[in-house]
């Protein structure tokens, strides 16, 4: 299976910022607002339940009513917002409307799938709450109806509407029958059911283990998604959950009536028979926007899944990592942005993201495919990887490409001392940048307000260091030959290697080139001690502002961010970047 959704690009886009331990940032501010808005909902809905209109309600159901009632008022709120995440075309458009005006606001939309997870959690709670809350009123409504004693308000209120079964209170009308029959031969109860299967499914196959090694069936799971909302639109269409009529309760005020049930509707009673209503439905009034929004998102990918792209080269590198250059009318790109690929002929459905590696100034765009699983196998199949030949130009397969999405990474232009760190494959969204760099500073002499970049390459084995070793040698020679050899400092570090192999880098160590990239530069064996090359730019660029940009794990990024905070100085300032990995 394919884990690229994940491993090659930023999957959540860009979080830039200096962070401080003293200020807020935008990305936990937006969260603080939306658990404040999903408390506020849950408090005036569950209080809008303890009016006097739910009085009978509550007679029956005690406090599940409010339980049910509240989450389900923050699932309707979580549902408008689960797609807007995924809505890419929609995110980039609008990325780019509020971009003039902050960069730090138009950033946060590339939390988009962190939001989209979290968002999730948050429906998977809340339907929780809900589901327990219901059992315990579909209990407390079998038990109203099986206490058959004329005595007990809770049996004469589920008598109501037994005749022509119009003002129900009590949607179990048999002691015959069970809450378990109830739930399968009624609207809320099927849907019910539905919904919270789909719910399982979508968020057991988003677990890392199963997206990473299973992606395929992350994939189509998920698209469950139609069935849950087709049921969270018709879930309430039944009425289960029943209050007083406002007509009602000019005639029977729960205050002074309840005490006299036994008397309801006779002649000389003040208090008539109680009638009941459902609320009508609403969560479709939450949900259509979104819904109509996401139709149009699927309408765009469709429109340009169509547009004609051209697959100009294929390189088959010894990695097992596959280049494609192609070309596509009208389209433009900044640094560090990413597409997602389709090729029919292996999948109709599947899109997966890689992050471009061209830089904008060249005549096509580019991406490198590290061969991983089922689709990029097929993929370098199709693209005749399996072949000792060349393979024929129109033999290559269609190739559908959306996007590009993401920040720009055009602010690493804007620090004067930059660093970019990455781990892995995580080093693909810097190939497009050194690339830009080459061309702007290199090729055309243009002024660059960046003076110094140091890079840092962490890579566990030899064999993934030769996609990229091309791109550093052809940077070397022009720095050399302009004499700018000052510009660019690059350590590679191979991270796990056998002791046999190290024994023999060592004895070609005193090479003028090194032995597995090639360059000049020779590789380093380990981790980088951070602090160490903190300190070093710190005295080398005092007054400076550094920009550090990472794509890499967690673990590394706290290490950096760390190391950032503790050397941010009066004169010299590290602002942390991380691009997720």
């Amino acid at each position: 299976m394919d884990p690229h959704r994940n491993q090659d690009r930023p999957t959540a886009g860009v979080s830039t910022g200096q962070h401080s331990l003293l200020e807020p940032e935008p990305e936990l501010m937006v969260q603080l607002v939306w658990l404040g808005i999903n408390a506020y909902l849950f408090v005036q809905f569950y209080m809008n339940f303890l009016v006097e209109r739910w009085y009978y309600t509550r007679v029956l159901l005690g406090q599940a009513l409010p339980w049910a009632r509240a989450p389900a008022a923050c699932l309707n709120f979580n549902c408008l917002l689960i797609l807007l995440p995924v809505c890419r075309n929609l995110l980039s458009l609008f990325r780019g409307t509020i971009q003039c005006c902050s960069r730090t606001a138009a950033r946060q939309l590339d939390r988009n799938l962190t939001f989209h997870k979290l968002v999730a959690y948050m429906i998977a709670f809340h339907t929780a709450v809900h589901i327990v809350a219901h059992l315990f009123n579909f209990e407390y409504f079998m038990d109203a109806q099986l206490n058959q004693n004329s005595s007990l308000l809770t049996f004469v209120l589920s008598e109501i509407g037994t005749g022509d079964n119009a003002s129900f209170l009590n949607p179990i009308r048999s002691n015959e029958t069970s809450p378990t029959i109830v739930m399968f031969t009624t609207i809320a109860g099927l849907t019910g059911v539905a919904i919270t299967l789909a719910l399982i499914l979508m968020i057991t196959s988003s677990m890392e283990v199963i997206r990473r090694s299973y992606f395929e069936v992350f994939w189509y799971i998920h698209h469950l998604f139609v069935i849950f909302f087709i049921g969270l639109v018709f879930h309430g269409y039944g009425r289960i959950v029943r209050g007083q009529t406002l007509a009602s309760l000019k005639t029977n005020k729960p205050e002074t009536c309840a005490d006299q049930f036994e008397d309801w509707g006779k002649n000389g009673s003040d208090c008539a028979v109680p009638e009941f209503a459902g609320n009508p439905p609403m969560t479709w009034k939450w949900v259509v926007g979104p819904m109509f929004l996401y139709v149009c998102e699927r309408i765009v990918r469709i429109y340009r899944s169509h547009q004609k792209v051209v697959i100009t080269k294929v390189v088959m590198h010894p990695s097992k990592t596959l280049e494609l250059q192609m070309k596509k009318k009208g389209f433009r790109m900044e640094v560090g942005q990413y597409v997602f690929i389709q090729c029919p002929s292996v999948s109709r459905l599947e899109w997966h993201p890689f992050t471009l590696t061209s830089a904008p100034e060249e005549d096509y765009f580019s991406a490198h495919i590290r061969i991983v699983g089922d689709w990029t196998q097929a993929l370098y199949e199709a693209c005749g990887g399996d072949k000792t030949e060349p393979q024929e130009a129109w033999k290559l397969p269609k190739i559908a490409i959306d996007g590009p999405f993401g920040t720009a990474s055009e602010d690493v232009f804007r620090y004067e001392v930059v660093m970019l760190v990455g781990a892995g494959i995580g080093v693909t969204p810097f190939a497009s940048i050194l690339k830009s760099v080459w061309y702007k500073r290199i090729q055309n002499n243009q002024d660059v307000f960046t003076k110094k970049i140091y890079f840092y390459w962490l890579c566990p084995e030899t064999q993934a260091f030769e996609w990229f070793a091309d791109l550093l040698q052809s940077l070397e020679g022009q720095m050399v030959e302009k004499g700018m050899t000052d510009f660019l400092s690059y350590n590679i570090y191979l991270t796990r290697w056998k002791e046999t192999e190290a024994a023999h880098f060592r004895v070609h160590h005193e090479a003028e080139n090194d032995p597995i990239t090639g360059l000049k530069q020779k590789t380093l064996y380990g981790k980088p001690n951070w602090d160490n090359e903190f300190t070093n730019i710190v005295s080398k660029h005092p007054g400076s502002k550094v920009g550090v940009f990472l794509c890499g794990p967690p673990q590394l990024a706290k290490s950096l961010e760390k190391q950032c905070l503790s050397h941010s100085a009066a004169d010299v300032k590290f602002i942390f970047n991380k691009e997720n990995f």
